[in-house]
């Protein structure tokens, strides 16, 4: 029950290191097999090549999480990746996952773009949506003609990822698990949450029970649907408010404990979930968020009990700010904000609707990105103008 197609043309007007050794690869068996509770996968699947490993595009905090733990699960797979310190740290000394969930160090085969080699039947895109349209047009040569791309990334990548490589050889995914990458092969995995897979035209298909599988390998609860747009149209509503958690240096249990900061998280959800709406598509809930509260005519105290969910969710995590605060407090660089949110600018202007807060909120961002602003509650306040 796909609402969102693969590929609205309303949607597709968006604004547009080192080499390292060659990375073709061990000779891996013709037959892989992975277990999951009592299924195994076998990688001999139709369309699915036993012979190359799993490629993860993009070693950073969810792919190289993703990554260590299908290599320690005993898959074959390999990291693309442009940091050239976090390649050699991968398949040198290994890639230690760490925090309150799991503490392991795996060592993962990596390489740079420009190093990798041979065609591959399954790639997962973990990039910064920012870096999608580039990544994209890197690993097409890569891609075998009845090979797909998962991503597994924040926001609508699908529909660009569609644009450049095909609808039918893209299929989305949903995370919302807690990491942070914290140097070459250091990467925090601070909590658990959903992780969500199915394809963009709603079908279910043996490649989307496979990816199922694997992803049962890093997180058993994950969920094969047939709604993945309503996941990620799910995420935005909440990704938004977690962006705004980012105007300041509190954590983001602190932002949504703090009533004064409630009617900013109101109207963000309100006006994401009528961009939904407008598009036809029904957002689905994860790890205490509840899109319905936020939709027109809900009551206001379902959001605030909402709000309240997330609080605690947030607090049980030791990943206590977002990316979006540690790309502009820690990383000092440009965040996937506009990347991820700008799709929703054309969306309002195509179906008629005034987004005021999330509108303020990307300029707010980009204001700290350029240095014009500071990150701190005087910023937040800035954007708590337009929630009269």
């Amino acid at each position: 029950m796909a609402s969102e197609p693969q590929c609205r043309p309303a949607l597709l007007r968006l604004p547009h290191a080192t080499a390292a050794r060659p990375c073709a690869g061990p000779c891996w068996a013709e037959q892989t097999a992975a277990r999951t509770g009592d299924s195994v996968i076998e990688t001999t699947s139709s369309g699915i090549d036993a012979d190359h490993p799993l490629l993860v595009w993009g070693g950073g905090a969810i792919g190289g999480t993703l990554a260590a733990y299908w290599a320690r699960a005993g898959l074959p797979v390999r990291i693309v990746d442009i940091a050239v310190d976090h390649v050699r740290a991968c398949s040198g000394s290994g890639l230690h996952v760490h925090g309150p969930v799991d503490d392991f160090v795996q060592r993962v085969d990596a390489c740079t773009p420009d190093a990798l080699r041979g065609r591959y039947s399954r790639i997962v895109l973990a990039v910064k949506a920012q870096a999608t349209e580039a990544a994209a047009a890197s690993l097409e040569p890569h891609l075998r003609k009845d090979g797909f791309v998962l991503s597994a990334q924040n926001g609508l990548n699908e529909i660009a990822l569609s644009r450049i490589l095909g609808a039918d050889r893209v299929m989305g995914c949903f995370v919302n698990f807690g990491a942070d990458w914290h140097g070459p092969g250091d990467i925090l995995y601070g909590n658990r949450g959903a992780v969500v897979v199915g394809e963009t035209d709603g079908s279910t298909r043996q490649r989307t029970r496979h990816m199922h599988a694997l992803l049962k390998l890093f997180e058993p609860g994950a969920v094969l649907t047939d709604n993945i747009w309503g996941y990620l149209w799910g995420k935005l509503a909440y990704g938004s408010m977690l962006v705004a958690t980012a105007l300041t240096n509190e954590s983001m249990s602190e932002n949504f404990a703090d009533p004064r900061r409630f009617r900013v998280f109101l109207e963000l959800g309100r006006e994401v979930m009528a961009l939904a709406e407008a598009r036809g598509v029904t957002p689905m809930g994860f790890d205490g968020f509840r899109p319905e509260a936020f939709q027109a005519g809900a009551p206001e105290a379902n959001a605030r009990a909402v709000i309240a969910a997330l609080a605690a969710f947030n607090a049980r995590t030791s990943k206590t700010h977002s990316g979006v605060w540690r790309d502009l407090a820690v990383r000092k660089r440009q965040t996937e904000v506009a990347g991820q949110y700008g799709v929703l600018l054309h969306v309002a202007r195509d179906s008629g609707l005034k987004i005021p807060t999330l509108e303020r909120l990307l300029v707010l961002i980009g204001d700290i990105e350029s240095g014009r602003r500071a990150q701190g509650e005087a910023t937040f306040e800035a954007l708590m103008e337009v929630c009269v």
